[in-house]
This record gives structure tokens, sequence and C-alpha cells, in this order.
């Protein structure tokens, strides 16, 4: 069996958190490949990070998801990378990332719920982060 990493940076926990969402539904359509580059493009907790690692990372996750017990795993390393202030964020990351293709289906819902549990977002909070999300998603 192959060895999993047992550290990641946390830009490599925050990309982790969008590939894993977008990825919970079997596939990882445009838009959300998309989304995922323009969040690390755009966003202040990316500005230090070398966008070139952004597929290896990536790749690194999806690789991490297809062992046994990989989400288990995936979460931890997450949970482990992350300190309490980019928590919110990353539980925000996969917001976005789930509903840029207009669409948050049941997996997204469970592993957002997965992944809430384990960095211990409180309910009131994930329910105003998940308000906000679907408020910038909004069509006429």
């Amino acid at each position: 069996m192959k060895q999993t990493r047992t550290t990641i940076s946390h830009h490599s926990a925050l990309i982790y958190v969008m590939v894993v969402v977008a990825a919970a539904d079997g596939t990882m359509s445009a838009k959300e490949l998309r989304a995922i580059g323009d969040l690390v493009k755009n966003l202040p907790i990316f500005r230090d990070f070398d966008e070139e690692r952004l597929i290896a990372a990536s790749q690194e996750c999806a690789a991490i998801l297809q062992e046994d017990d990989g989400l288990d795993a995936v979460l931890g390393l997450i949970k482990n990378a992350l300190p309490e202030h980019l928590r919110e964020t990353a539980y925000w990351l996969a917001l976005e990332v789930a509903l840029s293709d207009s669409r948050m289906m049941q997996e997204e819902i469970r592993v957002s719920e997965l992944l809430r549990r384990a960095l211990g977002i409180e309910r009131l909070i994930a329910a105003a982060l998940e308000r906000g999300a679907r408020a910038r998603y909004q069509v006429a």
C-alpha cells in the first residue's frame, strides 16, 4: 500500500478542499476546474503560492482519494494543515467550487458536511457561509 503523506502546506490543504468537493460527484466539471483556478489566482491567501503547483497538488489529492479510506485521509491532512483562522475560508472555498456549476449535488452536500465537521465549524457559521455562497450564485 502506498505511504500517504502526513503533512501538507496550508495552500495544499485549501486546494485539497476544492478538489475533494469538485470530485465528490465523480466528475470535475469545466466550471469547477475554472473556479479552482480563478480562486487560486485571485484570493489573497494564495498570493505567496506558486500557481505552477496547482496541478501537482490537485493530482496529489486525487491520488490519495483513490486509496482505501482516501477521503478520511484527505480530511485528516486538511484538518492538520489548516490553522484555526483558515478553517472558515476552507469551508467557503468548498461552497464556492460546489456552487460554481450552479448546482450542488447530493454528494457535494455530503462531502461539505464531512468537511464542516472535520474542521469544527459551528452550524450557525456554516449556515451564514452557505447563505452567502448561494446569494453569490443567484440568477434572475
